[in-house]
Formats: structure tokens, C-alpha cells, sequence
């Protein structure tokens, strides 16, 4: 195990284990790519033939360094060609007895200090080593796709494997330019362990009509910074695989939240696994592309523009942060504002607020001298909700405390005029019992924004059963004219984003809790593994461990499932007064200001 790895197989010649190849070879190695397909074989080949003429031409690489990787990647269609390999890397189909057979019969080619890794991400790392006759040599090495180009790779350990064939394919790791993350023996490691728990709750959430399949793809994309959809990417990585792994993660956790979903079953039998068969939870033009078409559910353009109230005038209840960015974009957008606080004092410091807000984009040249003095001229402090009486729309931005925003909803009631659309920005609270507050629940609707108000472009509406069905079209058309993407949710706890978020927040929380990996590994894998802009435990602290604490008691409350119970660390560090960068303290420690 002490030697330098230079040459490595490659065995099963798909999507992976073809980027694999590419990843040794370009590294220096002499790669052995055996599949019993020469089909896979051939394309595999072709592949990075290609890869590397499209290198050439953007002159990453010159050309006779192309000729130097493509001589040496050979393709084999038998396991003998692994006989002088010094590791061997198997990516073939996730079966117990596929890959027990295909190990049982690499015990009698290779060399005994050869390493074994598998590739798998979804079956048991101890239980493939069990049947080898070294196991202590049998270990995970689990890379991303596309592999080329994801930089994360996990090493899975299981108790008989040795220190030494570890080290040395971390080392290995390294030197391909990839961040290896150490991890234990478990279904789907730290990435995506993670990823689909979440990717299970939203095929549920499409499941239950609760949301659109687009919606809900587009409020996480919008909402978290994702590079793809929950549901976009379940038909990338192939609804049959996530029912596979998702099978895996609940035989050893009896997590209900791992339990797939109905519809996952129902689309891998019938044959719609994705991308690969052209159709999923999307329509693509043809198998393998990765171009939607409309289908009998994608969403129709609405054909008629008298829908919704007019909306000339804009009240913004509230003189925090969200408030202020709230207004600032309703002002941006050309509306006349009344930001009203519960003083003129703490009105005008939030008007200050948006001046300061707007000069910033004046500096960096997003907004011109002109267009900032406009948008500052429309905006009116008010020390009273009195000044409400003419707005044709009403967005309430105060505590998250459902007596509060009650006690502000009757007073709007009274203050505003017929006809008004009463608006709250409620992130986990019951709308309809906001609206009940008032004498007109069926002029009340939710208009979720995210913070920053001015930068993030999604709103999740949230209609209740008794909004009308105007009012409801008034706000999706207002949040059109003022830039914004909005997304139609039922009024439940969470609606869609923090519904998916947190409790996959909650369970990274849970991985350290079990000392199953770190803090700086588990954000590093989600980083790089699933191009999350922020590690969980990052995100945690600027959101605030009080406020996710709050949103996992609602989710817990209200959905009743064992699995959403606030994991106890994050209990105990609210308790200690410990809530994240705004403290100086939460998971990790800041400097103060």
C-alpha cells in the first residue's frame, strides 16, 4: 500500500467511471478502463478524445500533451487487464451482488496490496469489504458528477479497512486537484446523505399538490442559490438511482424523511427515470437531452391583464431591515411607499437606511444620482399607521410573532381603505390566522420576500382558503412589476423554501451531534459536492440559530414527524445564547465588531 498509485483501473465505462478515467489520465496515470460492453468501451474512449480536443482548442493543453493522455487510457473488456493495478476503482451498477462478485473475483488478479475502492454511494462499504479476502484493503472513494469538473471526493472508511490504503487514496485525491473529505460507513456518506433527504421532501411536496413542480424548483434556485432544482435535478441524477439510494439511507435509519416518496416509485416503474428515458418529473426533447418541453403540465400564460386590484400605492408596515429593503423595492419600481413605524423617529432612521442602501448602488454604478433622488422622493416616513389610508396595498414587516402581526392586522383593518389588499411577510406563521384578525380575511394574502429584499428576485405568495381569487392575482402581478419571481404555495408551515431548508439543516446538525463528520467537512461537502453557495452550518449562523430554532419547532409542530424534531445541539447552543455571527458565537466563533 506504500506504492505511488500510478497505475489505476477504472472498472465500468459509464457516465462516471468514463470521467474517472479522464480525471487519472490527464494526472499522469495509466488508467486501465475495463467494461464488458465495448460499446462503453468505445464511447468511453470517444469521450475523452473529445474532452481534450475541446481543451486543445480553448489551450488548456497542447496537443501533443492530448496525444500523452489519450495513450494512456487503454480499454479492456475483461478484469485479467487489472492484474498489475495498484488501485482499482469500481463504478458498476449498485447491487450488492455485482459488486461482491466483482470483488471476490479481483481477490484472485491483483496484486494482495493492491487497493479496492468502491464507488458507490448508496451501499455499505463494510459489508463489499466483508467479502474479500483483505478487506482491510476495501475502501469507499466516492467522486461527483460530473467528475472533471466537482471537486469534492469522500473516502469512506469502514472498520476493517487499513490507515495506510486510506492515506494513500487521499493522497491520490489531492493530487487530482480534488478536496477529499474524510467519512464514515453509512448510505449516501455526508453529500448525499444530505442532498437526498431534500430531494425526497420535494418530490413529496410535488406529490401532495401542494406546489408546481416549477415553483418549486424555481423557489430553490431563487430562495437558497441553488445551481438546479430539487426536481431538476432528481431527473439529472435518474429517479430510479435517488429511489435506490433513498431505499439504502432508510434501512439504516428508519427515518420517515428518507422513506421515498410514493411518486418516485411510481415514475421508476413505469419507466420515467429521467433524463436517461427522456421523461420524469419533466418532458425532455428525446433520452439523455437535457431539453425541456412542454407538457400537458406545464403552466399556461395567463391570456387575461384585468385579473387583479390596481395598485398605485404601497404601505410598508415595520422599520427593520426588511422593511426598509421592502420599500426600497416598491419605490425602485416606480410605486409611491408609506413606510410606517411606531414613530416618526424609527421611521425616518429606516428611510435613512434604504438613502444609505441606494447611495451604495449609485457608488458601485447599478443606479444613476437621478434615479436615486426619485426613488428617495416617493418614499414618505409615517410614526402612524394612519398614514395607510389611501395605500391600495398593505405589506406588514414586524416581528415574527403571530399575537403582534394580529394586533397590527386589526389596526390595517380599520385604518385602510375597502378594497385594500392586506399583505404579510410572514416566513412560518399561519396566515389565515393573521387574516382572521381583521373583518376581510378574504382581501389577506402572503407575500413572503427574502432577505435582502433588493437582491434576492423570489416571492412565495401564500394564498389561504379564503383569499380571493383577485387579490391573489393582484400580488403575483405587482411582484412582476417590481422584478420579482413569484411562486404559488398553500398556507402551511415553511411554504416551500424554508420547508425543504431547514430540515436538511437540521440533519447536518444531526451528523455532528452523532460525531459522523465535522462542521468544516460537512460545508465542504456541500459546497463542493452539491454547489450550495454555503455550508450548512455557515448558512445557520448568519440566518440565526434562535431563528432556525423557531422554524424548526413551527415544521415540527405542524407536520407532527419525529424526524423534524429540532436536533438538540442547536437547542442547547440557543440556550447558551450562542445564535451565530450576530453573538460573535454559533457553530463556529467571530470576531466582534
Amino acid at each position: 500500500m506504500d506504492t505511488p498509485l500510478s497505475t489505476i483501473a477504472v472498472v465500468g465505462l459509464g457516465t462516471m467511471g468514463t470521467g474517472i478515467a479522464e480525471v487519472l489520465a490527464r494526472a499522469g496515470h495509466e488508467v486501465i478502463g475495463i467494461d464488458i460492453n465495448d460499446a462503453a468501451a468505445r464511447q468511453a474512449v470517444a469521450a475523452l478524445e473529445a474532452a481534450t480536443a475541446r481543451a486543445v482548442r480553448r489551450e488548456r493543453i497542447t496537443e501533443e500533451e492530448r496525444s500523452d493522455i489519450l495513450a494512456r487510457f487503454r480499454t479492456f473488456g475483461g478484469l485479467q487487464a487489472a492484474v498489475e493495478a495498484e488501485l482499482v476503482i469500481e463504478v458498476v451498477p449498485e447491487s450488492y451482488e455485482i459488486k461482491q462478485q466483482l470483488f471476490r473475483e479481483l481477490d484472485a488478479i491483483v496484486s494482495p496490496t493492491a487497493i479496492l475502492a468502491t464507488g458507490t454511494n448508496a451501499l455499505s462499504v463494510t459489508r463489499l469489504a466483508a467479502e474479500s479476502l483483505h478487506p482491510e484493503r476495501v475502501l469507499g472513494l466516492h467522486f461527483f458528477n460530473p467528475a472533471p469538473a466537482m471537486k469534492l471526493v469522500e473516502v469512506v472508511s469502514s472498520v476493517l479497512t487499513a490507515p495506510p490504503a486510506v492515506e494513500a487514496v487521499t493522497a491520490l485525491a489531492r493530487s487530482l486537484g480534488k478536496e477529499p473529505v474524510a467519512v464514515g460507513d453509512r448510505p449516501g456518506f455526508v453529500a448525499d446523505g444530505l442532498l437526498f433527504g431534500y430531494l425526497n421532501q420535494a418530490a413529496a411536496m410535488y406529490e401532495a399538490n401542494y406546489a408546481s413542480r416549477e415553483d418549486i424548483d424555481a423557489a430553490m434556485k431563487l430562495g437558497c442559490g441553488l445551481p438546479m432544482g430539487p426536481l431538476t435535478l432528481l431527473d439529472l441524477i435518474g429517479i430510479d438511482t435517488a429511489r435506490t439510494v433513498l431505499e439504502a439511507m432508510y434501512s439504516a435509519s428508519h427515518d420517515r424523511l428518507h422513506a421515498p416518496a410514493p411518486i418516485l416509485r411510481q415514475l421508476s416503474e413505469a419507466g420515467l427515470t429521467g433524463r436517461k428515458s427522456g421523461r420524469g418529473f419533466y418532458t425532455y426533447t428525446e433520452s439523455g437531452s437535457q431539453t425541456v418541453v412542454p407538457d400537458a403540465l406545464t403552466p399556461r400564460e395567463s391570456t387575461s391583464a384585468a385579473d387583479g386590484r390596481a395598485v398605485r400605492s404601497v404601505g410598508v408596515a415595520g422599520s427593520g431591515t426588511m422593511a426598509s429593503g421592502i420599500a426600497e423595492v416598491f419605490a425602485k419600481a416606480g410605486y409611491d411607499v408609506v413606510l410606517a413605524a411606531r414613530s416618526q423617529e424609527k421611521a425616518d432612521t429606516a428611510k435613512g437606511r434604504i438613502a444609505k442602501s441606494l447611495e451604495r448602488s449609485v457608488t458601485k454604478g447599478r443606479l444613476t444620482a437621478e434615479a436615486r433622488d426619485e426613488t428617495l422622493a416617493r418614499i414618505t416616513a409615517a410614526g402612524s399607521l394612519d398614514a395607510f389610508a389611501d395605500v391600495d396595498l398593505a405589506v406588514e414587516a414586524v416581528a415574527e410573532d403571530l399575537s403582534v402581526k394580529q394586533q397590527l392586522f386589526g389596526t390595517m383593518d380599520k385604518v385602510c381603505k375597502p378594497g385594500a389588499v392586506l399583505a404579510t411577510t410572514t416566513s412560518s406563521l399561519p396566515v389565515v390566522a393573521i387574516a382572521r384578525a381583521t373583518s376581510r380575511p378574504q382581501d389577506v394574502v402572503g407575500m413572503h420576500f427574502f432577505n435582502p429584499a433588493p437582491a434576492m428576485k423570489l416571492v412565495e405568495v401564500v394564498r389561504t382558503v379564503l383569499t380571493a381569487d383577485d387579490v391573489h392575482a393582484t400580488v403575483r402581478e405587482v411582484c412582476v412589476k417590481v422584478r420579482k419571481h413569484p411562486v404559488d404555495c398553500g398556507d402551511r408551515a415553511g411554504f416551500i423554501v424554508n420547508a425543504l431548508l431547514f430540515p436538511y439543516l437540521n440533519n447536518a446538525i444531526k451528523m455532528v451531534e452523532e460525531h459522523y463528520a465535522s462542521l468544516d467537512d460537512i460545508d465542504a461537502a456541500m459546497k463542493l459536492g452539491g454547489g450550495y453557495p454555503m455550508g450548512p452550518f455557515e448558512l445557520l449562523d448568519v440566518v440565526g440559530l434562535d431563528v432556525s430554532l423557531a422554524i424548526e419547532k413551527v415544521l415540527h409542530s405542524e407536520f407532527r414527524d419525529p424526524g423534524l424534531a429540532p436536533a438538540p445541539l442547536l437547542e442547547h447552543l440557543v440556550a447558551a445564547g450562542c445564535l451565530g455571527r450576530k453573538t460573535g458565537r454559533g457553530f463556529r466563533e467571530y470576531a466582534r465588531r
